[in-house]
């Protein structure tokens, strides 16, 4: 019986340093339409670096588009770490095809639930270049769908349908935003589509 306690006891000694070295984060990512993060996670597309392992974890600085990542950087969330999500691939970006006008569904995964003050949605403007960075210039700044959430916790999934801008034809991405409650930060997910 004391063997077992001291065995209980080391084990739990071991996962204090352990929590505290991987401690428990709130996260979330467009899975449908597929964004950039949940491409790179799933393998379908490669060379994604360290996002291929954490689609959940494209977080930055909350008040986009006046504050936020700065304009190069918004698909990565201003994280350099996952800067591949910002690299336009030269416009080849597996891209879901949409027509104007249409009622498209944006399903979010959340690794962890957290309090949400909202959700946005915005899309490049007409004759955006799909080889270029995505950038507060080349986006339009009036989302195309707002989904207040009033502090309340997000379940494990969640779907926004959303009617899509008409005058896009080509490439284009979706840049959407959940604003976190209760920190500083928000979570940045980039879905490349072509009408």
């Amino acid at each position: 019986m004391r063997t077992r306690h001291a065995v209980g006891a080391v084990i739990a000694a071991l996962a204090v340093p352990v929590a505290v070295a991987f401690p428990a984060q709130s996260h979330g990512y467009i899975t449908t339409p597929p964004s950039r993060a949940a491409l790179c996670g799933a393998g379908t597309v490669t060379n994604c670096g360290e996002i291929r392992w954490e689609p959940q974890s494209v977080e930055g600085a909350k008040g986009f588009p006046t504050r936020g990542p700065a304009d190069g950087t918004i698909c990565a969330g201003g994280n350099s770490r996952f800067a591949e999500l910002d690299d336009p691939r030269g416009g080849a970006w597996p891209a879901t095809a949409v027509s104007a006008g249409q009622r498209l569904t944006f399903t979010w995964r959340f690794t962890a639930r957290h309090a949400t003050s909202g959700f946005r949605y915005y899309l490049t403007k007409a004759g955006y270049d799909a080889t270029q960075k995505v950038t507060r210039s080349n986006l339009d700044l009036t989302p195309f769908l707002n989904v207040p959430y009033n502090n309340t916790q997000v379940p494990s999934t969640l779907s926004h349908t959303a009617t899509l801008p008409s005058g896009r034809t080509g490439h284009h991405v979706v840049v959407a935003v959940w604003d976190v409650a209760d920190t500083p930060n928000a979570f940045y997910s980039c879905a490349d589509v072509t009408f």
